[in-house]
């Protein structure tokens, strides 16, 4: 049996954002999202040595990114996408995961705050995202210092943007030493609306409602993001119809048990391991979808965050 829902994390569901896409507007998810980080104010941020605000490509442009070092010898270095549906989140909103990024990892951390839906759809946050790494890999004796310990990350769409990125750096001949998915968004195809691709992933009807991120936000974020559902089948966007998973970076892919988007995830896991790519999957017992960013009040969250992070700073460490 499944361990239940952390009661902690349950008392906390009812006051989180993003939870009634009926009402919801683009702007009104990221003020939430905002609000929401702005609330902890009074809890310090976890220290590290230095955050520099920097510049990066993106597909279009220059991006606004956030630097984190908690050292001055070479390090990994990581590039962090945020979550929020790709149409809310931002460096603020996502400040504290970087932080324990970089403290847990030792890595310098490199947040990129992408362009997003519904100003600029798909595939306009998957272009900034290649784009920026593309541009930190190729400075980074400004950033880690060290090629071979290069890596990406990201969680719910930024997971998403994560695991498309490190597609197309394997295409492009950028060999990354590791990826960190955290509950990511792997397939959108039927836009979570279709019941036959729902069907594929239990999780979506198991999860649908009541646990934070619902089966129908799902379908918001994707109707801003996608402006034609054909998109959907693209591996640009559902990194798990890629052509083939070889040659992928290793990988750390955390799933949330009371997640609607935890079978795709474990899905796409296992099409990793398929494929001969070193896989460590974190089940998320007892989370939600989000837990990431509740270590501060759930210490079963901050828990299985940690183990998930020790497990990438591992695979950082031993490089390509």
């Amino acid at each position: 049996m499944p361990a239940p829902l952390d009661p902690v994390i349950a008392q906390i569901i009812p006051l989180l954002p993003l939870r009634d896409p009926t009402t919801m507007t683009p702007q009104s998810a990221r003020d939430s999202l905002r609000e929401l980080a702005a609330s902890r104010a009074a809890v310090p941020p976890p220290p590290v040595a230095s955050v520099q605000d920097i510049k990066v490509k993106g597909g279009a442009g220059p991006l606004d990114a956030r630097v984190y070092r908690v050292g001055t010898t070479p390090a990994p270095t990581v590039v962090f996408f945020h979550g929020g549906g790709w149409v809310a989140g931002d460096l603020e909103t996502h400040d504290r995961q970087a932080r324990n990024l970089a403290i847990e990892t030792g890595a310098v951390v490199v947040s990129v705050d992408y362009r997003r839906p519904p100003e600029t759809r798909f595939p306009g946050a998957f272009e900034d995202a290649f784009a920026a790494v593309s541009d930190v890999f190729g400075r980074v004796a400004e950033f880690g210092g060290d090629a071979k310990r290069f890596g990406v990350a990201g969680d719910s769409a930024g997971g998403n943007l994560a695991a498309t990125t490190a597609i197309a750096c394997r295409d492009a001949g950028i060999r990354l030493a590791a990826q960190l998915l955290v509950y990511p968004v792997t397939d959108t195809v039927g836009l979570y609306a279709d019941v036959s691709e729902n069907a594929r992933f239990p999780s979506r009807a198991e999860n649908a409602d009541g646990y934070f991120l619902t089966r129908a936000t799902m379908q918001w974020f994707c109707g801003h993001y996608l402006a034609d559902s054909t998109h959907a089948a693209d591996w640009r966007v559902s990194p798990l119809r890629v052509t083939s998973f070889k040659g992928l970076a290793p990988a750390v892919v955390t799933t949330a048990w009371f997640d609607p988007l935890r079978d795709e995830g474990a899905a796409y896991a296992r099409a990793l391991e398929g494929a001969g790519v070193p896989v460590r999957q974190h089940e998320g017992p007892g989370l939600i979808h989000g837990y990431f960013g509740l270590g501060d009040a759930s210490e079963a969250a901050r828990a299985e965050a940690q183990r998930a992070r020790a497990d990438f700073k591992a695979l950082l460490a031993r490089g390509i």
